[in-house]
């Protein structure tokens, strides 16, 4: 299996649209022989991070969530607070919920490398 290296600069581009590109690379959908059942993907490689876009209100508005699994646990951070702690959480996290749900997914996710 032949897998390449990508490198993007996320400076100035939208997360959504960015996101979208890095789970096509990383399942190998741009391939001629794309096969679902096959991990055929390339590496891709991500810098600028910090430096992304976003439309709309959403670095106001968008926030995450988790859960202790203790009561009363649940935990929200709102985008920008991610962005000025964890940008790299951000772009991984949009990447991660692209990816389909199968036995696959952690080795797609695994060559994403943001730097």
């Amino acid at each position: 299996m032949d897998r390449k290296t990508h490198k993007f600069d996320a400076e100035g581009k939208v997360l959504g649209r960015l996101a979208s590109q890095i789970a096509i690379l990383l399942r190998g959908k741009h391939k001629v022989a794309w096969q679902a059942n096959i991990d055929g993907g390339d590496f891709v490689e991500v810098t600028n991070v910090g430096k992304m876009k976003f439309t709309g209100k959403k670095v106001e508005q968008k926030t995450y969530y988790h859960h202790s699994r203790h009561p009363g646990g649940l935990r929200e951070t709102r985008l920008k607070k991610m962005l000025a702690e964890k940008p790299e959480f951000v772009l991984r996290n949009a990447v991660y919920h692209m990816l389909p749900t199968n036995k696959m997914r952690e080795k797609m996710i695994n060559r994403l490398t943001i730097k």
